[in-house]
């Protein structure tokens, strides 16, 4: 394995797009890092501490998994990567129900560039949006007026003054939009799929402070016998069954998604110049998991509405903020049966709505038609579909 990890960097034009898809990563690591100018920094991490409003923080985490950022920093990134995924995801949609869209769609390449271009305008149409309400959300997040500096806010409300407002949404959106163009970079002059390396680097970003606060409870409870698991003892016992489920799991996901029903073909014999192409057996590919993630991606992201609507009617208190506050826990908090059940419906009813969206026999019993490739034992056109 470490011969062919030197092998790699001997290659200078590999070795060139490594460093390169290092060095957009770490630009992005270092502006994350970077508070918008009317922030207070000790607010932030008084907050954070304090664990006020944690039914609405464990939502911002939820969703800082696929913005590839923490949206309790209040950063230049502090969007993330969100809009854009979302402008794609809205985009790919309307191109199986919309029929101008479809028809760009089939151009080719330049049909696909005038679609990107398209969700690049959205993306920043999202951020606008988004980061609007995100900088109104931040005093109610944190439980405190002072979350941004004296002179940029009102002192009773703690919301930004208007002209703040617009200075600090107009610097996120350019932190989006940034983002969006060092995932293209990286697609274009260095290794892998940009937009997920930044998503992968967010989350590794993320994994050190679980450690040291593991090795911190280790410390304080004076070894590995004294330590809890979710209520249970951390013997070594039950470690090694969460290694043991870890692996499991992780075995049974990479399994599902390169599972593969191969259909058998046959494609027609035609003559190219002197060579005779064609009359080989092949198959085609059909995944089993053909919506990938984004069944997930749906469900997780709609399950926040509820939560989100009903803790904010909590503030109102009485017998009806009660309630609300109520069914807003319920659709917050993952270890209930509501939380669990809703998750579990939803993402059956997407992975259908995605996979009837995303794989269409009928075009793909064209394609072959056209191709001059058949399935044994089926007509071309309608019977192959």
């Amino acid at each position: 394995m470490f011969e062919k990890i030197r092998v790699i960097f001997t290659i200078p034009e590999l070795r060139r797009k490594i460093f390169l898809t290092l060095l957009l990563l770490a630009i992005f690591r270092v502006g994350y890092q970077i508070n918008l100018p009317m922030v207070n920094p000790d607010e932030i991490q008084i907050g954070d501490a304090s664990g006020t409003n944690d039914a609405l923080q464990a939502l911002l985490n939820q969703a800082a998994i696929f913005s590839a950022s923490d949206i309790r920093q209040i950063t230049i990134f502090g969007l993330g990567i969100m809009p854009y995924i979302s402008a794609s995801i809205i985009f790919q949609l309307l191109a199986s129900v919309w029929a101008p869209l479809e028809k760009l769609q089939k151009e080719g390449e330049s049909g696909r560039k005038k679609i990107n271009e398209y969700t690049r305008y959205a993306t920043i149409g999202l951020c606008i949006f988004q980061s609007w309400f995100y900088l109104l959300a931040m005093p109610t997040i944190f439980g405190s007026s002072k979350i941004f500096l004296d002179g940029f806010c009102d002192p009773g409300t703690g919301h930004l003054y208007l002209q703040w407002q617009i200075i600090a949404v107009f610097i996120m959106t350019c932190g989006t939009a940034f983002l969006m163009w060092l995932g293209e970079q990286i697609d274009a002059y260095g290794i892998g799929n940009g937009i997920s390396l930044l998503i992968m680097a967010g989350i590794l970003a993320r994994m050190p402070l679980p450690v040291i606060q593991l090795y911190k409870n280790f410390h304080d409870a004076g070894g590995l016998s004294g330590m809890k698991i979710s209520g249970g003892d951390a013997s070594l016992v039950n470690l090694m069954m969460l290694a043991a489920l870890f692996f499991a799991v992780v075995t049974g996901v990479v399994f599902i998604t390169l599972g593969q029903r191969r259909i058998p073909s046959q494609s027609a014999k035609h003559v190219r110049g002197r060579r005779v192409m064609g009359g080989m057996r092949q198959y085609l590919p059909i995944k089993v998991n053909q919506a990938g993630v984004m069944p997930i991606i749906f469900a997780s992201s709609l399950l926040m509405i509820p939560a989100w609507l009903f803790n904010s009617f909590r503030m109102n208190g009485g017998w009806f903020g009660s309630i609300c506050g109520t069914i807003g826990d319920a659709f917050s908090r993952e270890s209930m049966f509501t939380y669990n059940f809703c998750y579990i419906v939803l993402i059956y009813f997407f992975c259908y709505f995605w996979t009837a969206i995303t794989f269409n026999p009928k075009d793909m019993a064209e394609n072959l038609k056209r191709n001059g490739t058949i399935i044994r034992g089926h007509r071309p056109g309608k019977r192959t579909a």
